[in-house]
């Protein structure tokens, strides 16, 4: 009977990322105002966030209707130039801190 030895240099080397630092997921909101119209707020939405017409207009309701909507989820970094954006556009927006 032979004995049978694993060769070490055929196993497969496992690697491991480590998170030590999490981002708190930020959110994009804008605001309503009497300024600004449905569709140039649907215009930017779709321009800016990469929305659909509809995911667009839908927003748009729900800022007019509820006073600010969150148009879009992510880390900050990624939101922080399309808020520069919207706000250039004369559209209020902020970005916050996701809670829950």
């Amino acid at each position: 009977m032979t004995a049978y030895k694993e060769d070490d240099r055929s196993l497969p080397s496992h690697e491991m990322d480590v998170l030590t630092d999490v981002a708190a997921p930020s959110q994009l909101i804008v605001w309503n105002d009497d300024v600004n119209t449905f569709e140039w707020v649907i215009t930017t939405l779709v321009e800016i966030c990469g929305h659909t017409h509809e995911q667009a207009e839908q927003c748009a309701y729900l800022i007019h209707y509820k006073g600010k909507y969150a148009v879009k989820k992510g880390e900050f970094e990624t939101l922080k130039p399309m808020c520069d954006a919207i706000l250039d556009r004369g559209i209020n927006a902020t970005i916050e801190e996701c809670v829950g």
